[in-house]
């Protein structure tokens, strides 16, 4: 069993890093984003922004409100709060996602994972996945865990340019790609839900936390 208590430490002058180990899991992943929670509900005065990762969490804040030691023992307080048995969770939103199957990467994957098209389509659409984290560019969610019968590595080389809305897998991942990019995963669909818009508020659809199922959708 992983660890409750998070270690802290500093990240530069201004940032507070806490950390519960190194391993990808969702119940770990559910620690960062109840903790993060905590902390954003105790609405201190000092702190800038709260950014989940996969088992740990960085807190920005100003430090000519507060310092390190004061800070960083608030913060393991709350961290621990959240954490412990029987600490209330906020419930996630929920998104459902339409997705058309025609991905050019959709026949390979099939190939590699010895699955039939129809099932890897299922397969996909058969699982709840929570987002992980943002990262890469704005608004890119990773969404985990995938069916391991799905699990493919990333493509070698990098496609120079990967539509915006482009349903994609890679490791134990998915995700929708939210701009034009470059890109390493497998393409197995595209989605016409616009999951970063900087006109809306907030920008990205999908937030840490959050918990997406992909809809198989007729073209």
């Amino acid at each position: 069993m992983t660890d409750p208590i998070p270690t802290v430490h500093a990240l530069g002058e201004s940032a507070i890093t806490l950390s519960w180990g190194s391993t990808v899991s969702l119940e770990l992943n559910a620690r960062v984003h109840r903790a993060a929670a905590r902390i954003l509900a105790a609405d201190l005065p000092a702190i800038v922004d709260v950014v989940p990762a996969y088992a740990a969490l960085t807190v920005f804040y100003d430090p000519l409100h507060t310092d390190f030691p004061e800070m960083a023992d608030r913060l393991h307080q709350l961290a621990v709060a959240a954490t412990e048995p029987g600490a209330p969770a906020s419930a996630p939103i929920e998104h459902d996602i339409p997705v058309v199957y025609d991905g050019p990467d959709l026949e390979e994957v099939a190939r590699q994972t010895g699955l039939k098209v129809s099932e890897v389509v299922h397969r996909h659409t058969a699982r709840e996945y929570r987002v992980y984290l943002l990262g890469f560019v704005p608004g890119f969610a990773y969404l985990g865990e995938l069916d391991p019968a799905l699990v493919v590595p990333r493509h070698g080389s990098p496609r120079k340019r990967i539509p915006a809305g482009s349903v994609a897998i890679a490791g134990s991942q998915t995700a929708i790609y939210p701009l034009d990019t470059p890109g390493g995963w497998h393409l197995i669909g595209r989605t016409s839900v616009s999951v970063f818009d900087p006109a809306r508020d907030p920008a990205a659809l999908l937030r840490p936390g959050d918990l997406v199922r992909f809809v198989a959708e007729v073209p």
